[in-house]
């Protein structure tokens, strides 16, 4: 989740782009301001990864607040005036929505800067990894997971889904193959585009779906059907 911030001096100007936020998956709204004054406060003491950023303020105008930042966030200008374009991606701004602002132009301006953000952590990923366990560099961390506690694996498009034994699923940008690479074959087993198992926690199939939870029924599809049935027919005694 891309962590976001909005700037606006309008009230109404300010619900919408908060509701905006609110209504994209990929977004996550963590405060919204009258002022950039309010905003400086707020940043001092929190992580955020995008600001949305009204130009014309009262006190510090949005430029001069961004220019005002050591280390800002990136930003997402938006304004009534377009005079301002040329000056707001000098200061390496992500896109310029002019006011008033469609859905459709805010979501493009998003898919922009998920772009920007996904080039970044693709190239800050990492996973190390031994007989035991694996390191897996998560957001702005570095964690340290147990091979034998992982159920299972789900991808995401670019991103992976790892779920563990009593603990929150660890997300992390990488490929499915990447992982599926990586990680032992004696162990884990690719049963889906989507899926990786853990071979040593399955203990019920039904209908060619392994059941880990009451909840959660993993498909073996045609294509790792046949791998599948070799390691059951390895270990089946009839």
């Amino acid at each position: 989740m891309i962590r976001c911030i909005a700037i606006d001096d309008e009230p109404l100007a300010l619900r919408q782009i908060a509701d905006y936020i609110k209504k994209t998956p990929f977004l996550e709204l963590s405060g919204q301001f009258e002022s950039a004054l309010q905003a400086i406060t707020f940043l001092n003491n929190n992580e955020v990864d995008l600001m949305f950023v009204d130009i014309n303020m009262p006190d510090l105008s949005g430029m001069d607040f961004v220019k005002s930042l050591n280390a800002p966030p990136k930003v997402i200008f938006t304004t009534a005036y377009s005079e301002y374009a040329i000056e707001g991606f000098k200061v390496d701004a992500i896109d310029y929505l002019l006011k008033p602002i469609s859905y459709s132009d805010f979501l493009k301006a998003s898919e922009r800067a998920r772009e920007r953000f996904s080039t970044k952590m693709a190239e800050n990923t990492q996973i190390n990894i031994d007989e035991k366990f694996l390191f897996i560099k998560s957001e702005y961390k570095i964690l340290r997971i147990n091979l034998s506690e992982i159920k299972y694996i789900e991808g995401m498009r670019e991103y992976v889904r790892v779920f563990i034994e009593a603990k929150k699923p660890v997300m992390a940008l990488m490929s499915m193959k990447k992982m599926e690479d990586y990680l032992p074959d004696k162990n884990f087993m690719r049963v889906h585009r989507s899926f990786i198992v853990n071979l040593d926690k399955i203990s019920t199939i039904e209908r060619n779906r392994i059941i880990f939870d009451e909840d959660v029924y993993i498909p073996v599809s045609e294509q790792y059907k046949a791998k599948f049935q070799k390691f059951l027919n390895k270990n089946f005694i009839v």
